[in-house]
């Protein structure tokens, strides 16, 4: 064996080694990805505020229950329009008494209560929390025992048959959403580089990352370090397939263009590798770190998304840095067939024909123009922004399909007071309970109020005393979901608090919708600036310059604001929302901005290589052409992923995957491809002010250009 040899077999070593311990960590640790649901929880009152007032009382109120449960309401609806009488509320009674022995009952059931219009009867069953897998057998036997009742229609509403629905629309998140994404990804990356090859390896090298995000996820979930739902297990499998394929495209291309630079794969995968492990880890930074900015918030679903989706683009980064590259150099141009690199073929430069040469010129033409007139449409689009209402998705509204449990909470409120089944609940002092009854029964928008009886149960009896604290519930004349008794709740609370040592507290599903709505106001006020500054300084130390990354932070800021506005038109008249999720807002900049600053990133740092070498301008229109197809179909990837995340029936994924979705699309081929560009051309080599680019020799200024016949 000659000694020339041995360098190369331990050079093939290396990314042999990556490729198996690869194969073997994804082996191990793919099961994660469908185990992930069993240690997530749908529970939305463990989401709520850690210190607002209305967290503090669901703490408060377990006291005032022998064990915990959680309520099923029982409606009974006259079938033809004809009024009910004693015949069938007796009847209902007895239906409820029939399914106090039924599975995951926890013992307690009411008599039924004729509504004032007497075509309605409702009842409540209250059923064992944490039921799990049983909760839809336990709501069938309810169901079943009420059917009896002659003349009625029955629904099923409460926070049980809500809890059953969200589970259900959850339910195979782990293969649906996933196949989608993989199918969604795997056809886009054939018709961009219609090679057969280089997709599967880019997918591979994706699901990896993800059996590896979710293997630790599981881990720190299932010692309690972190909390996991179906929200954040959907947006986890979407981010790191999005990502890890983002980040393994601008690696392919850059090996691609090297290949048909250097004489062997080795050294065009060290020079590609050495240009893009930069904006790589760069873009991975500001994802991570933009997410980890949200344990700031006081929403713990916010905090559990953070160190969540830090980790799955940690292991993204990870897979597009060593197994894409070791599979990559091992197959060289193979990888790319049947349209792979020639040798001495480079990429076209910005004299090239095609697409991007086109925009390249136009931008070089008239850059004043170019970013004055998509400056203008940007901020045309922002100007709807205000109009986006994000203070709720409406109980009617929260899944996109005829859920049970809405249609059945719809009928509930068409026949009893609105806040019928969710009163708001009251805790105060014992011995203050005769004036904190009296000041609630004062308070407009409230229908009636009652103490919580020794029974267990609202109603005539001694009051329940525990800790020398009473339970009161005042049920809303307003719908529980509605502005008018988040109002009311407000009312309640300064009517309550004003009771001179009643101590008293005010919560109940109303109330957490609106603490839940101030705390994401509180939140935005603060997570927002902080994403922005940790996005700036990471800019600042790749591009080694001040100026530039100003523009760009203020150009996908912009590309935020444009995409609230279109959202808020596209939410309003298409899809008929008349409100989003007071979180939406928040996870959309999140998303969009450090998303967004990504394709920056891959587009400047190209941008300020060729600068380095040709000059700003030439630089600008080298970057753009080179970078524009990639880019462009790494947009594409990451929005048709988020898109994915609509086939979910929930409001609150459909508008996060519609406005990143759309802000992405928008970032790409509007603000990156010409906003930015536009910007820099006209600016010059100030632009890198005061990096060392900003001292190169001057160059011909834009408006000479412009002004050429």
């Amino acid at each position: 064996m000659s000694t020339a040899s041995r360098p190369v077999r331990r050079l093939v070593l290396v990314p042999v080694f990556f490729v198996l311990a690869w194969l073997v960590v994804g082996g191990a640790f793919g099961p994660y990805a469908g185990k992930l649901g069993e240690v997530a929880t749908n529970d939305q009152a463990a989401f709520l505020p850690q210190s607002a007032e209305s967290t503090r009382v669901i703490d408060a109120q377990k006291a005032f229950s022998k064990q915990e449960t959680v309520p099923a309401i029982v409606v009974w609806s006259s079938d033809g329009g004809e009024k009910l009488g004693p015949e069938q509320q007796k009847a209902a009674t007895a239906a409820l008494a029939s399914a106090e022995d039924g599975p995951g009952v926890a013992g307690g059931v009411s008599p039924a209560l004729l509504s004032e219009d007497r075509k309605a009867l409702e009842g409540v069953v209250q059923l064992k929390p944490d039921l799990g897998d049983e909760l839809p057998d336990a709501l069938a036997h309810i169901r079943s025992a009420a059917e009896g009742v002659p003349g009625t229609v029955v629904g099923i509403a409460g926070p049980a048959a809500s809890q059953a629905d969200l589970s259900d629309a959850f339910a195979g998140i782990d293969g649906l959403l996933l196949g989608v994404a993989l199918v969604t990804v795997l056809v886009i990356l054939l018709l961009v580089y219609r090679s057969v090859l280089l997709p599967l390896i880019i997918i591979i090298g994706a699901v990896f990352a993800l059996a590896v995000a979710c293997a630790i996820v599981y881990v720190l979930a299932d010692h309690d370090m972190v909390r996991v739902d179906g929200q954040v297990q959907g947006i986890l499998s979407i981010l790191v397939i999005g990502a890890a394929t983002d980040y393994a495209l601008l690696l392919t291309a850059r090996f691609r263009e090297e290949l048909g630079r250097r004489p062997d794969r080795w050294t065009a995968m060290r020079a590609a590798l050495r240009e893009s492990a930069g904006p790589i880890t760069a873009s991975a930074a500001t994802v991570a770190l933009g997410l980890l900015a949200l344990l700031l918030s006081d929403l713990t679903n916010n905090r559990a998304l953070g160190p969540v989706g830090a980790i799955g683009i940690v292991c993204s980064v990870l897979s597009a840095l060593t197994f894409l590259p070791a599979v990559l150099v091992l197959l060289g141009r193979a990888a790319y067939w049947p349209s792979g690199p020639k040798r001495g073929q480079a990429e076209p430069d910005s004299g090239s024909k095609g697409i991007w040469s086109r925009i390249a010129g136009l931008v070089d033409r008239s850059p004043r123009k170019v970013w004055a007139v998509t400056l203008i449409g940007l901020l045309a689009c922002a100007a709807f922004m205000p109009t986006l209402n994000s203070k709720g998705v409406p109980l009617k509204e929260i899944f996109v399909n005829d859920a049970p449990s809405v249609s059945a909470q719809e009928t509930l409120g068409r026949h009893f007071p609105g806040g019928s089944g969710n009163p708001a609940v009251v805790i105060a002092d014992a011995d203050r309970s005769r004036q904190v009854v009296a000041a609630a029964e004062k308070v407009p928008g409230v229908a009636n109020v009652s103490l919580m009886t020794a029974s267990g149960r609202p109603g005539g009896g001694e009051p329940l005393v525990v800790d020398g604290r009473v339970r009161v519930d005042a049920t809303l004349t307003d719908a529980a979901d509605s502005d008018a008794a988040k109002r009311t709740v407000t009312r309640l609370r300064e009517a309550v608090h004003a009771v001179p040592g009643a101590q008293a507290l005010v919560g109940g599903y109303t109330a957490q919708q609106y603490d839940t709505q101030r705390t994401a106001e509180h939140d935005r006020n603060i997570i927002v600036p902080v994403v922005l500054v940790i996005i700036l300084v990471i800019l600042i130390g790749l591009l080694r310059s001040l100026l530039m990354p100003l523009i760009l932070v203020a150009t996908v800021a912009l590309n935020f604001l444009a995409t609230l506005g279109v959202a808020s038109l596209v939410f309003e008249h298409v899809f008929g929302f008349s409100g989003t999720d007071s979180s939406v807002p928040l996870y959309g900049f999140v998303f969009l901005v450090a998303l967004g600053v990504d394709y920056n990133i891959f587009l400047m740092s190209r941008v300020r290589e060729e600068s380095l070498i040709h000059g700003t301008r030439q630089g600008v229109l080298r970057g753009l052409t080179t970078t524009g197809g990639v880019i462009t179909s790494a947009g594409v990837v990451l929005a048709a992923t988020f898109a994915a995340l609509g086939v979910i029936p929930l409001a609150f994924l459909v508008q996060v995957a519609f406005i990143v979705a759309f802000g992405v699309l928008l970032d790409t081929l509007v603000v990156r491809s010409l906003l930015v560009p536009a910007l820099v051309m006209d600016i010059g080599r100030a632009a890198w002010w005061p990096g060392v680019l900003s001292r190169a020799p001057q160059e011909e200024p834009a408006g000479r250009r412009e002004s050429r016949p």
